[in-house]
């Protein structure tokens, strides 16, 4: 039973993410059929399971009911078996573990990336890694670069290049952010005095001066845990009183900046408009991978 009832459990998760919307906040839409496709899975598995322990209690009532009952040997010649081993501590542990991603998904809110993980992880270029791939942060910069071969990521990005540096005005939006933001950081020569346009959460540092703070978007990759927090560095003519995470659309004119506390040239927005909006409905945006 108690199978059943995880099986039943992780079922109605994925089932009630979908309903909701709510899988955007974990994994990147572009894989989404697959989780969709594991409801289907989670269900007949748990149909199944079901079925084996209706069959299991029928066949201890058969046997109830033919009187053949035996003694608690390992081979009585009934042909059941009858070997009543206590389960190990690792099967009461196991199930606990199991269902407790069930249990906190439905006492628990679902918690939205926003300003307070920055503080928490900080941020930083990829360069100031400690070396290890599989524990590299991504801030500000996309690299999609792990992602492709060289030739493959190369091609990429001199399209992408193409695309956004023949243009005057380039406007990021939900579907392009990842892939424009990349382009501008890997060829910000290519984007000097143009037009910039992007909306995102506002974030504050100490090391900033008064007229200046980060907008961010949190990005995801493949899912919440290759999620990154990337942006530029705004700043206004006069010193403004934006408060973190309150949501803002930045409207200007690209420069760069020699930024100590990294020790690198950053792209700079010079903003010349400045409107804040509304959280929007997905306050995350994802690689399309095309």
């Amino acid at each position: 039973m108690l199978r059943f009832l995880v099986l039943l459990g992780f079922s109605f998760v994925f089932l009630q993410l979908h309903a909701t919307g709510n899988i955007s906040k974990y994994i990147n839409m572009k894989y989404s059929y697959i989780s969709f496709l594991t409801i289907f899975l989670l269900f007949f598995l748990t149909i199944m399971q079901l079925y084996f322990y209706w069959k299991e209690g029928s066949d201890k009532e058969k046997e109830k009911e033919s009187g053949s009952s035996c003694s608690h040997v390992d081979d009585c010649g009934c042909g059941h078996d009858h070997s009543h081993e206590r389960k190990g501590w690792k099967y009461w542990i196991a199930f606990p573990i199991l269902i407790f991603p069930v249990l906190t998904y439905l006492f628990l809110p679902i918690a939205t990336l926003d300003s307070n993980i920055v503080k928490a992880k900080g941020y930083h270029f990829d360069v100031y890694n400690d070396g290890d791939p599989y524990s590299q942060h991504q801030f500000l910069e996309p690299d999609t670069s792990t992602y492709y071969g060289s030739e493959g990521y190369y091609e990429r990005m001199d399209k992408y290049l193409k695309k956004y540096a023949s243009k005057d005005t380039v406007k990021l939006t939900d579907a392009n952010y990842l892939e424009a933001m990349e382009t501008i950081y890997k060829n910000p020569g290519d984007f000097m005095g143009k037009t910039i346009q992007f909306h995102g959460f506002a974030f504050n540092d100490k090391e900033l001066k008064k007229n200046q703070l980060f907008v961010f978007r949190f990005g995801i990759i493949h899912c919440v845990a290759d999620s990154g927090v990337f942006g530029m560095l705004v700043e206004f003519p006069d010193d403004m009183d934006i408060k973190d995470d309150e949501w803002i659309q930045v409207k200007g004119t690209m420069t760069t900046e020699y930024f100590q506390p990294y020790k690198k040239t950053i792209p700079v927005l010079k903003v010349t408009n400045v409107e804040k909006i509304g959280k929007p409905a997905d306050p995350y945006v994802y690689n399309n991978y095309k």
